[in-house]
């Protein structure tokens, strides 16, 4: 597969998505190692740290992939139930083995980000990592994670923002665009996806711009950058 979803907010691109997603859901969880260095892994931690602060017991993951942060959410607090959310049955079907492999029992199941398959107010914490910015309406997913939490509930978006200006930010830009999409094509034999991933980077809102989505939708937010700004946390507390 070489063809690859349109970028940014606005996009009919839900079709694309998935299917590309499909394509490299066996390499992806190995393509994220070799691509960040091993660094998303505290990026995770650090996420889910906010994620669990006010002691929820029921927690819904959206866009779970291959499930790294339900189950990074699971076995930090064993109690709470956390349930993945995605529509990708490939990547589901990778994260229940992984699930079953580190036996901690997560409930795993399809659902379209943008129509939330759960009644209001079903959860006390949401969390997304890495799979905002592949929404097709970033407005109408925020207003799905607001209509499934509880009053004085939390959402916690772990995602990438757009390369900051200065020499940081050019040298990853240039790793993004030139070096990420040519290891990804020879690790996961799929040119276009990797090609789409930096450029669903470079296409998305920088903090302050998803942070005032956020409080547009009635959060209280704020965030903070990880790792040179590389990655950012943003946190929404519902009144």
């Amino acid at each position: 597969m070489t063809n690859r979803p349109p970028v940014g907010d606005k996009q009919d691109k839900g079709r694309d998505v998935q299917a590309m997603f499909a394509s490299i859901a066996p390499r992806y969880d190995l393509l994220n190692r070799v691509l960040s260095l091993g660094v998303d892994r505290g990026w995770r931690r650090a996420a889910a740290q906010e994620a669990l602060a006010l002691n929820p017991q029921r927690l819904l993951d959206v866009a779970t992939g291959t499930a790294d942060f339900a189950l990074e959410l699971k076995a930090r607090a064993p109690h709470a139930a956390v349930t993945g959310s995605d529509f990708v049955p490939e990547m589901l079907a990778i994260g229940r083995e992984k699930a079953a492999a580190r036996q901690l029992d997560i409930v795993l199941e399809e659902g379209d980000a943008l129509a939330l398959p759960y009644a209001d107010g079903s959860f006390d914490t949401v969390t997304c990592a890495f799979g905002f910015r592949n929404f097709a309406d970033y407005a109408q997913g925020l207003a799905e994670f607001w209509r499934v939490l509880a009053p004085g509930g939390r959402v916690v978006i772990l995602e990438f923002p757009p390369p900051r200006p200065g020499l940081l930010g050019s040298v990853f830009r240039v790793y993004f665009q030139h070096v990420l999409p040519r290891i990804g094509a020879l690790i996961s034999g799929n040119a276009g996806a990797y090609t789409y991933l930096p450029e669903s980077v470079l296409a998305f809102p920088p903090p302050e711009q998803l942070a005032q989505l956020m409080r547009a939708t009635g959060f209280r937010t704020r965030y903070r950058l990880l790792t040179f700004g590389i990655a950012a946390i943003h946190v929404g507390d519902k009144g």
